[in-house]
């Protein structure tokens, strides 16, 4: 069986592209080629890169390490010449430092906040619809450990002051009786207790 030859890779000639959409798939292509080629001198070599690309449409594409404005910066500060050592240029050169520090400072603190207001507005619109729900009408299944032993808690409670109330009511002249020893009783707890 005879193999068919493919094409592979060719070597193109270096010209400009006539044709639009191959120009613009080659510039996307060789665009994130450059970047990558850039991102691992950087990595390999411990590099500050910067680089700034304009595309045939004009849109502008940047990338560096560790970021492009303060490799431009750096840059700028080199080519001024003699006056690069002014002192009004380096405090200038400062202050706008710090300003971009205190700005991405500004912008973490801000998404944080943004973040715990809408935890806020969250646990408020829990409470909001826990008001008319307390713990013990939730169904039992729902119910934790703890809140199951008070409601156990409760619930016995609640059985003992019902039998007491009903005892009451079923014989009210006979609250307190006497044992014949001399003692007086309450004669709600032996019911209970008979009860029980």
């Amino acid at each position: 069986m005879a193999k068919k030859p493919n094409m592979g890779r060719q070597k193109i000639k270096i010209e400009k592209i006539e044709v639009k959409n191959h120009l613009q798939v080659t510039f996307s292509k060789r665009r994130s080629g450059l970047f990558k080629k850039a991102s691992e001198l950087c990595t390999l070599c411990g590099v500050e890169i910067a680089i700034i690309v304009f595309s045939p449409a004009g849109k502008v594409f940047s990338f560096g390490h560790p970021n492009v404005e303060s490799i431009i910066d750096r840059f700028l500060a080199r080519s001024t010449g003699p006056n690069s050592h002014d002192p009004f240029h380096l405090v200038e050169a400062q202050r706008n430092a710090s300003v971009r520090e205190l700005n991405l400072q500004l912008g973490q603190i801000l998404n944080e906040v943004e973040v715990e207001r809408k935890r806020g507005e969250n646990l408020d619109n829990m409470r909001k619809t826990n008001e008319s729900h307390y713990w013990w009408e939730a169904p039992v299944s729902k119910l934790g450990l703890e809140e199951l032993e008070q409601l156990r808690d409760a619930m016995e409670e609640l059985k003992k002051n019902v039998s007491q109330h009903a005892n009451k009511l079923m014989n009210p002249s006979s609250m307190f009786v006497s044992n014949g020893a001399g003692g007086i009783f309450d004669q709600s707890r032996v019911n209970l207790v008979r009860e029980l």
